[in-house]
């Protein structure tokens, strides 16, 4: 199932890659696809490509190729050449056109180069937008028919990035197994509950919600935006736990409108804001030409800073309107993917440039997207940030990016307690890259490790039909939203109800056991782990980086 997800996330970064900025028509078009392989030579003739796709010749050009090929390889060949991408050119062109376009570009431009080895991105801008307007749409084969020149592919390259991309699976998949029997180990050696006999977590809880929504305006800043609010309809005897959630990248705070329901309905007052320049609306005013950015660098200090004028306008409101209820001296932050770091960074974590320099140069660079995002960071001043809220005192980081941007110097500055969620089918903050290597470099005392398998970062259901539509069309096989939602529902009631609401009757939950329990009869398990596996797994991680370089 891993190797499908991965293949099918290779497939769609290419198809991605290829849709590229409107350049000029090319006076002339490729001829051949040079193959290099050590000091041979090949060339492959875009001529008998265009040639077999037609009506299935295979000239003595590409015989070479496909000698040792079976009949339904060769037609399912045919059939990718004349496979057509649906995209939009002119939405896609103005992703390309910005500095994470560029990035991607470039990326794929060290594989496919000029002949001559000059980085073939602009090769790849002016063909795609070509194949992409004309009539067929664009194909692999309308695509290599409208490059501008001969472009050449050394194999050795691809092979070694094919082998890192197999060693990612490889890695995600032995930790995922290492992740399952330290939490197995702590399981036998937590003690004995009837989780049967106690609340259920994953049902709603009895306070009933009241959503609405605001509009603030931070005047310092002139940074204006919406939150939604979810207050419950009943409050609880004395003070109301806050927690304030913070959505990620390209997303809306109303996407995680259940979720963030599910806690209101245990007794919090639960603000999620817009973080506007990062969101949803912001990658709609760049499809729709608006913007030139997917989002804007200053977002990483914008975000944490956005939490914190919350509180502050919770604090000011909080008699008027809340007759001092809302306890906002120790308040709750929960954050998903880019808002794993807003919360991370409330929490005390400090980016590490030394460190973010040093992974955005690395080889496998790529093959964590979530660095795409992480190295946009090294453009602010490189400064000692500080986003550290004392008033915030346990947060909950879901899927977060985080591990190149703080490093373990960065992340030991936490000091308050920190669940880190994963998903093992996470395309976007690989479990093994941005979770398991950087939960064994938080020192707090009071750590949590979840892992969902099957979790792939977002929720399906929740997408739009043309990607729920794609899933569906495959044999991948995914767990049910409601499952998903199980898990972490669980787990977030759990955690806040300890260390904000400072009920220690919900701390069982909190056990590796209890993640066996809901786990149970479940094709896709839930691994939970605490800081006593730490260290165990921070020697798997070195272990497994000494036998294989990476």
């Amino acid at each position: 199932m891993k190797s499908l997800v991965s293949r099918r996330l290779r497939r769609s970064i290419i198809f991605g890659v290829l849709s590229t900025l409107l350049t000029a028509l090319p006076v002339k078009a490729a001829e051949v696809i040079l193959i290099n392989y050590g000091p041979v030579q090949l060339q492959l003739k875009i001529s008998s490509l265009e040639a077999f796709a037609k009506n299935g010749t295979i000239d003595a050009n590409l015989k070479t190729y496909l000698k040792d090929t079976t009949p339904a390889q060769q037609a399912e060949f045919r059939k990718a050449l004349v496979e057509k991408a649906e995209i939009n050119p002119i939405r896609i062109s103005r992703f390309f056109n910005t500095e994470t376009g560029e990035e991607i570009l470039t990326f794929f431009g060290d594989y496919v180069k000029i002949q001559g080895g000059t980085n073939g991105k602009f090769a790849l801008r002016g063909a795609i937008i070509q194949a992409s307007l004309a009539p067929e749409g664009l194909t692999l084969l309308n695509f290599l028919q409208k490059l501008p020149t001969n472009v050449e592919i050394n194999v050795n390259d691809v092979l070694k990035s094919s082998r890192l991309i197999n060693l990612v699976i490889q890695a995600t998949e032995t930790f995922s197994q290492d992740l399952a029997q330290l939490s197995a180990s702590e399981a036998q050696q937590n003690p004995p509950v009837n989780y049967g006999t106690l609340t259920d977590l994953r049902q709603p809880g009895s306070y009933g919600v009241v959503k609405e929504r605001w509009n603030l305006t931070d005047e310092k800043r002139q940074r204006s935006f919406y939150m939604d609010v979810y207050k419950p309809q009943h409050w609880r005897n004395g003070k109301t736990p806050v927690v304030i959630f913070s959505h990620g990248l390209a997303s809306r705070p109303e996407d995680f409108e259940k979720q963030l329901s599910h806690l209101a309905s245990y007794g919090y007052f639960v603000a999620a804001p817009q973080h506007p320049g990062s969101d949803f609306l912001q990658v709609q005013n760049l499809l729709e030409g608006y913007s030139n950015e997917v989002f804007y660098r200053n977002e990483f200090i914008d975000r944490p800073k956005d939490i914190s004028f919350i509180i502050d306008e919770l604090e000011r409101r909080n008699n008027s309107e809340f007759g001092g209820r809302l306890n906002l001296e120790s308040v709750g932050a929960m954050g998903h993917s880019f808002g794993g770091y807003t919360v991370l960074a409330l929490a005390g974590a400090t980016i590490d440039f030394d460190y973010l320099q040093s992974a955005c140069n690395s080889d496998n660079q790529f093959f964590n997207l979530s660095l795409l995002l992480q190295c946009r960071a090294l453009k602010l001043p490189h400064q000692d940030y500080n986003f550290r809220d004392p008033r915030v005192k346990a947060v909950l980081a879901a899927n977060p990016v985080n591990s190149s941007l703080f490093g373990p110097k960065g992340l030991a500055k936490i000091e308050i307690p920190v669940w880190i969620g994963a998903g093992s089918y996470d395309p976007a903050t690989p479990f093994v890259f941005e979770q398991a290597r950087s939960f064994p470099w938080l020192k707090t005392q009071n750590k949590y490790l979840g892992m969902m398998q099957g979790q792939a970062h977002v929720d399906f259901s929740v997408l739009d039909a043309g990607l729920t539509d794609l899933i569906e069309t495959t044999d991948i096989l995914l767990p049910s939203p409601n499952l998903i939602a199980a898990y972490g529902d669980s787990s977030m009631v759990a955690f806040f109800e300890v260390y904000i609401a400072n009920n220690e009757d919900y701390r069982p939950f909190l056990q590796a056991s209890y993640s066996a329990y809901l786990s149970q009869d479940q094709p896709f398990k839930f691994y939970v782990i605490t800081g006593a596996s730490s260290d165990q797994l921070e020697d798997e991680l070195k272990k497994y980086k000494s036998e294989h370089g990476y």
